[in-house]
């Protein structure tokens, strides 16, 4: 674990969680500007990623209070989903060395490429609810612990992943799947952060320092989402969807990589 970091580069550090906390917000995916940057600031992975998640959280629980003020939060729906999402990311988290990480590795790419198209071509995208595919208790009791739990295991894409189930399975609207995504992003953050914790991984002065700058970040994101609806988050989704994408694919390990490159003869 990194003893200590320079004001300039925590500075820096605040900066870019400012930054990652807007654009997670809106549309999730702000890991992939902290994580590397904790990296570069010199952190080992597991204390960057520990960190990580205590300004992640911070950014979600400041996205939430937000959308809540504008009572864009269903309590009685999203509730149970977002204790279920909690509580299964700590066992996650508890399991992660005993699941197959080369199958998330592969996998979680072909499932954020198929979430941006989705988003980007499916016409009743839009900010009004349509009819609910299944009931608020059923989502509680399937897709909201089956995201916690992948949270608590590994993690990008957990907020695209609760936002296509908003969108497809309840039929809410973007602007309101977003506020609801936030909130179980939020239990499954502090899910996962709890346990980080207890092990001593998170440096905490400096993610404190990123967590406020979440916090304002997140703010400012909220806000724009609610302004701008879907026609922000809609093309957003899209774009850090593929990101994620091709930031898993980029990993020289990364299992999906290696088989198409040796179809290819590389």
């Amino acid at each position: 674990m990194i003893a200590s970091v320079d004001p300039g580069t925590l500075a820096g550090l605040f900066g870019v969680a400012v930054v990652a906390g807007c654009f997670d917000a809106i549309a999730g995916g702000g890991g992939l500007l902290t994580l590397p940057a904790l990296l570069l600031a010199g952190f080992d992975p597991v204390s960057a990623i520990a960190t990580n998640k205590l300004q992640g959280s911070s950014g979600s629980v400041s996205a939430s209070i937000a959308f809540a003020r504008r009572r864009l939060i269903h309590w009685p729906d999203v509730l149970p989903s977002a204790l279920a999402a909690g509580a299964a990311s700590i066992f996650g988290a508890l399991c992660v060395s005993l699941l197959p990480r080369g199958t998330l590795d592969a996998l979680v790419p072909l499932l954020l490429v198929g979430i941006a198209l989705y988003f980007a071509t499916a016409r009743r995208i839009s900010n009004e609810d349509a009819a609910a595919r299944i009931r608020p208790a059923q989502f509680a009791m399937t897709l909201a612990p089956a995201v916690g739990f992948y949270d608590g295991v590994f993690g990008p894409g957990a907020g695209s992943f609760y936002m296509i189930g908003f969108v497809t399975l309840l039929g809410l609207g973007v602007v309101r799947a977003t506020a609801h995504t936030k909130l179980c992003n939020a239990a499954s953050n502090l899910g996962s952060l709890a346990l980080f914790a207890l092990q001593g991984s998170v440096v905490w002065p400096v993610g404190l320092a990123m967590g406020i700058g979440a916090f304002i970040g997140a703010q400012a994101g909220s806000a724009l989402a609610v302004r701008l609806g879907a026609r922000l988050i809609r093309p957003l989704l899209v774009v850090i969807a593929c990101a994620m994408a091709v930031k898993l694919l980029s990993n020289p390990g990364n299992p999906l990589r290696r088989a198409v490159l040796g179809a290819l003869g590389f």
